[in-house]
């Protein structure tokens, strides 16, 4: 393990969080607010960090595979920590531990809040709350990779740790180069998406917080009622086609690019994926209906509602507690299944949805006929052993994490519905739950005990997983891999 290149990454990764946290140091300054300082002083403590740790290029720069995972782990707790200062030395969020819950949901792009009234935040305090959505969509070592010099082959090890789904792969050669095309097309996606706000009657400062939260899928608003406050049709449908495009593995858009539109519009998991959100939206359509007098306005709900929830981003324009059981189990449905590989999104991943559902037709072929050959293919390419492997540990932990975490939240002695969605939303980034956790309630009224088991579930599902549990296994600090 190369502990000095270790040390000088999280160095440099620090203090990239202490220049970004100039951007609302600004923010408050232009809004005449003295919560501006609290930024200037964390930020000035980080880039001191930078200097100190961060300035030395170790002799030996090789990354192995185990340092990017401790890396990648390490990364996202220690700006979840630092992150969480500005809102804890303010006065906006008075208990450090709701701060760092605040910041990991941000981070993460969870969009779960412990926020009471939202809309008494400086508008620093919010700038900051929906950066970090926008920061982590993409993740923070790929934003740090962006914006400095970690150009090494190697690197490629911190984005297969952190790039959501079964497997990451290079666009281009060079990882750097990768994590600068996958932020271009972010940028240009978030950028289209302020102006088609804007052109809805949003102002700049909401169409920016909003395109923010949406490309990170994370869901935080600046408004009490989410989206639901403008009570906008062309806003509502705005976001939701922004919400599933960001929903989309962006290698897709990468072959785009190339005009490669054969290979894009043929790929397997997103006309799944596609699919799920259409059948969703019709069978909620008709069910709910009858609440919103017409079948357009039942779509125009139902649509936006099933948008925000299979990419986990969280934006709310109906009380979703409301709907009928079937709906609510809809939704609970598309907690779990997510977004596809390679987005911004949580959840299992549509990707390995197809790869069990393939694995599990593969099997009752092979009980039909012992001696037949069966591969599982998806989008025309065999998945080898090892990928299917990792796919079903990757749900046995997925299942036995949320067992743990509900047995542990239980203690708060909440209704079964509030307690299981609860870790749902959390473990899959999504952000509101139902019933107590629903989309007009939020997490203030669970003790420390829960909050810390919901971030540490948060930090779980962002990175898949794996990262964590292997800093766990004594293994990983003796073997070179």
């Amino acid at each position: 393990m190369n502990k000095k290149m270790i040390i000088y990454i999280l160095a440099k990764m620090v203090g990239v969080e202490g220049l970004v946290l100039l951007l609302p140091a600004i923010v408050s300054l232009i809004y005449r607010e003295k919560s501006g300082f609290c930024f200037l002083i964390v930020s000035a403590v980080l880039i001191l960090m930078y200097f100190l740790l961060g300035r030395k290029v170790p002799k030996n720069k090789r990354i192995y595979a185990k340092d990017g995972l401790v890396i990648v782990g390490a990364a996202w707790i220690l700006w979840s920590l630092f992150g969480a200062v500005p809102f804890y030395i303010s006065g906006s969020i008075p208990n450090y531990l709701d701060a760092f819950f605040e910041t990991v949901s941000g981070f993460t792009t969870t969009g779960s809040t412990i926020l009471t009234d939202i809309e008494v935040l400086p508008m620093g305090m919010s700038f900051w709350r929906s950066l970090t959505h926008w920061i982590g969509g993409m993740g923070v070592l790929v934003f740090v990779m962006v914006l400095t010099s970690l150009d090494d082959d190697d690197s490629m090890h911190l984005m297969r740790a952190e790039v959501p789904g079964p497997e990451a792969d290079k666009l281009v050669p060079k990882a750097r180069y990768t994590a600068r095309i996958l932020y271009a097309m972010y940028f240009v996606l978030t950028a289209a998406e302020v102006i088609f706000l804007m052109f809805g009657g949003m102002n700049f400062f909401d169409a920016l917080l909003h395109a923010f939260s949406t490309a990170g899928t994370g869901g935080f608003s600046n408004k009490n009622s989410s989206v639901a406050y403008y009570d906008s049709a062309y806003i509502d449908g705005v976001i939701t086609v922004f919400m599933i495009l960001f929903g989309v593995n962006f290698n897709l858009y990468f072959l785009l690019r190339l005009r490669n539109w054969k290979e894009a519009l043929k790929n397997e998991e997103l006309h799944a994926y596609l699919g799920i959100i259409a059948g969703s939206i019709a069978i909620i359509s008709l069910n709910i209906v009858g609440m919103y007098g017409n079948i357009l306005h039942a779509f125009r709900y139902a649509s936006f509602q099933v948008a925000s929830i299979i990419t986990t981003t969280g934006f709310c324009t109906a009380n979703y507690n409301l709907w009928p059981e079937l709906s609510k189990t809809i939704l609970l449905c598309l907690m779990i299944i997510g977004a596809c590989a390679g987005s911004t999104g949580g959840g299992i991943k549509v990707s390995r949805l197809l790869i069990m559902l393939k694995s599990i037709k593969k099997q009752v072929k092979n009980m039909l006929h012992p001696k037949a050959i069966t591969i599982v293919k998806v989008n025309g390419k065999r998945i080898n052993e090892s990928t299917m492997k990792g796919v079903y540990i990757y749900f046995i932990c997925y299942i036995m994490i949320t067992m743990v975490s509900v047995l542990l939240v239980s203690i708060n002695n909440f209704d079964f519905a509030t307690t299981f969605s609860s870790v749902l939303t959390t473990l899959n980034n999504v952000g509101p739950g139902i019933s107590q956790i629903g989309p007009v309630e939020n997490f203030y009224k669970f003790s420390a005990l829960s909050k810390i088991v919901f971030c540490m579930d948060m930090l779980l599902g962002r990175l898949e997983i794996f990262p964590y549990l292997l800093l766990l296994s004594p293994e990983l600090w003796r073997r070179r891999f």
